[in-house]
């Protein structure tokens, strides 16, 4: 029987009409006979005659099963001169069974016409096995099918002859489609082993032999692949490396054997395609992921790389919390306890629980390289070494046409290191390494808008590898083309992957400042927030976030209208969160606090977010508002106390909030409490207070790690 698997991936790929066969349970008998007929005729009307009609692969089978159907086509055809009064009723039977049979038939054939070619060759065995139950199927049938009578001595012939070859039918493999599959994998195995294969092989084997002649065709080949990389995930046979080492050989050829200037006509169409709905389709519908709270570091408040513990029981990314003992700091961030010691204790079970959470996302996450051997890694699906060394060749190809191609030629390239480079860190690791990113950076001011956006997004996807961050950091200009792409880019798409770029880079904690002192950087991402699209804003706003977590940027973030612009963003849902975690880190500073407290909107603001937003939303809220009386002053403690129904917030947060947020909640109604114009408003809340803030683990704490977490946000792959 057709496996299921096949049926499934046809049905994803195209939409034949199979909708119109539905299992005729409830058809009439003339009915069931008469659709009998026409799908009979379709198949063999469809698949017989010239060769051109058939599979490329497959002929042999496919002819044969097309010869059994015509056989069984002219059966039918006389059942129906002969009429249901004199069938048998066994007949009905056989027909439903018939149905079944060449339903499964149309659907094989069909796969095997509109598949990729090197996706065939790879499942040529199992492909044969399918005829072959088909085969076993159409012998069974015809052994209990009755043979009428009235039927004519010739239909009775053909009939008998049908069922003695299917008996002695036996599996099929056809010689020649299984050399060109050995073929294959020689050519991968040659890549293993260190070895570029011969171009002229490489072109004999695609181009005569299997008939992929240009640029359009290898880009089929590709989408269809990929495509079963998503499908056969996990699966033993055909194993993910093996269909990456696919790809890549495929890209691979297509430039090699077809360069740059033969897409031309079809990267136009793709440029007015694309220009219909924008310049670049995301490949990742939902670019923003919800880390969970406990794989984010409390001080950097990004996920966790290398988790290690201290002699407190906390768990921190070991780069933040060394950098916080460097700084001569004896305590536990989190919890304000004295440190017994600075052991820092690999946390290996948290560190695996991440791992295998960005696999089963799909997303990037590069653990820091340990020393130790016994530390168990896991990689979901890599790429095998063959697909590495294809890689490592195509990125070569690609770097030579950004370095010495036409302006097209560039073009092309920019868009296919940016395809490259959305996954696998191998992939980026060779992009780098082959010289990619200074001729990026040239296309950057082009005057393009398809060389400027594609060159921008692949600097984002690059930059998601943190060796690749620096040699982007590095780069004479690469910075400042960033920043100018973000501030006067050709397109909207541009100017939010700019900003992305800079949210990607800033994961670095020194490279913050630099990005914060770059030429109108600040500027152009409060313009992004305030005016952008809502993908813009979220770019914007979560760049914003990374930037302020610097304590030496608050100064630039007032001077550049970026506090204005959080302030304007709390009443936006799709990136309140983001703007009150930013405001809450810049209120930790006196003239952050002075800033805030004079934008007139901002306790509006965050009062409102207390009262409808998230809990993550609330927690952030309420922390900013802390601060805010804290470092603001007694004219920020008394706009703050004014706020409208802030006591009966307070007390549900009180009650209802998270962890952090209570704690926050204790704290400011602590600071109410010390008010004694304030006494009536908030007397209340002694309950509440008691409730949150007896316990010592909840005592409020004002050390630089103890801030609200808001959403942490993954890099996107564009």
């Amino acid at each position: 029987m057709v496996s299921a698997a096949i049926f499934s991936s046809l049905r994803r790929r195209r939409s034949p009409s199979l909708e119109a066969f539905l299992a005729p349970v409830d058809l009439p008998n003339a009915a069931l006979l008469e659709t009998l007929h026409v799908v009979s005729r379709e198949l063999i009307s469809s698949f017989s005659g010239d060769n051109k009609m058939l599979p490329f692969f497959q002929r042999k089978n496919s002819k044969s099963l097309i010869r059994k159907i015509q056989v069984l086509s002219v059966l039918l055809d006389s059942f129906r001169e002969m009429g249901l009064s004199k069938m048998a009723s066994t007949a009905l039977l056989c027909f439903k069974e018939l149905y079944l049979l060449l339903y499964r038939s149309k659907i094989l054939l069909d796969y095997i016409k509109f598949s990729s070619k090197l996706w065939l060759l790879l499942q040529n065995q199992s492909i044969s096995g399918h005829f072959h139950d088909l085969n076993q199927e159409i012998s069974t049938l015809l052994d209990v099918f009755p043979i009428e009578v009235n039927s004519s001595k010739d239909v009775k012939e053909q009939v008998e002859l049908l069922r003695e070859q299917s008996r002695k039918s036996k599996l099929m493999i056809d010689k020649h489609d299984d050399s060109l599959r050995l073929m294959l994998y020689y050519f991968l195995n040659e890549f293993e082993n260190g070895r570029i294969p011969d171009p002229n092989e490489l072109r004999s084997f695609f181009v005569e032999k299997l008939a992929i002649c240009d640029a359009k065709s290898c880009r089929i080949e590709i989408e269809f692949l990929e495509e079963q990389i998503v499908n056969h995930d996990g699966d033993i046979e055909p194993t993910v490396p093996i269909l990456n080492g696919l790809v890549a050989l495929m890209r691979y050829c297509r430039f090699l054997l077809f360069r740059f200037e033969e897409e031309e006509g079809e990267f136009g169409k793709w440029k007015h395609k694309k220009n219909k709905k924008g310049l670049i389709t995301r490949e990742i519908a939902d670019t923003f992921v919800t880390i969970p709270k406990d794989f984010c570091c409390p001080i950097s408040l990004d996920l966790m790389r290398d988790p290690v513990t201290v002699s407190t029981g906390q768990t921190y990314d070991r780069e933040s919390i060394s950098r916080w003992m460097e700084e001569g700091h004896f305590t536990c961030p989190k919890t304000g306890q004295m440190l017994g010691d600075t052991q820092l204790v690999p946390n290996r079970a948290l560190r695996n629980l991440i791992t295998q959470w960005c696999m089963a996302l799909g997303i990037s996450h590069d653990p820091l390289e340990s020393s130790d051997s016994s530390v168990e890694s896991f990689v979901a699906g890599s790429p095998s070494k063959a697909a590495i060394e294809v890689s490592k060749a195509t990125a070569s190809l690609l770097v030579q046409q950004l370095a010495n191609g036409t302006q097209s030629a560039k073009t092309v390239a920019a868009r296919e290191i940016r395809l490259l480079a959305k996954t696998g860190r191998e992939n980026r690791v060779c992009i780098a390494e082959a010289g990619a990113i200074p001729h990026l950076k040239t296309l950057l001011i082009s005057l393009d808008a398809f060389a400027q956006e594609n060159s921008v997004t692949a600097l984002l996807n690059l930059s998601i590898y943190d060796k690749n961050k620096c040699q982007i950091m590095n780069a004479e200009g690469c910075l400042g083309s960033i920043a100018r792409v973000l501030r006067v880019g050709h397109t909207i798409e541009a100017r939010e992957n700019a900003a992305a770029t800079l949210f990607s880079l800033s994961s670095v904690h020194e490279y913050k400042k630099r990005i914060a002192e770059e030429d109108g950087a600040l500027e152009a991402l409060s313009t992004l927030l305030k005016e952008g699209t809502p993908r813009g804003k979220k770019d914007a706003v979560t760049a914003l976030f990374n930037l302020s977590t610097h304590t030496e940027n608050c100064v630039r973030m007032i001077e550049s209208g970026a506090v204005t612009a959080l302030v304007g963003a709390l009443g936006n849902n799709h990136v309140s969160e983001e703007a009150a975690g930013a405001l809450a880190l810049i209120v930790r500073q006196p003239i952050g606090a002075e800033s805030v407290g004079n934008e007139e909107m901002a306790v509006l603001g965050l009062i409102g977010m207390m009262r409808c937003g998230t809990s993550r939303g609330k927690e952030n809220a309420v922390a900013a508002l802390l601060e805010l009386c804290r470092r603001g002053g007694a004219a920020a403690t008394e706009r703050v106390s004014k706020a409208p129904a802030l006591a009966s917030l307070l007390h549900s947060l009180l009650f209802t909030g998270t962890k952090r947020a209570r704690r926050k909640a204790a704290s400011l109604a602590r600071v109410f409490q010390r008010c004694e114009n304030t006494s009536l408003h908030f007397g209340g809340l002694g309950v509440g207070y008691v409730y949150a803030g007896n316990s010592a683990a909840d005592r409020d704490t004002s050390f630089a790690g103890d801030v609200s977490v808001p959403l942490s946000i993954s890099v996107s792959v564009l």
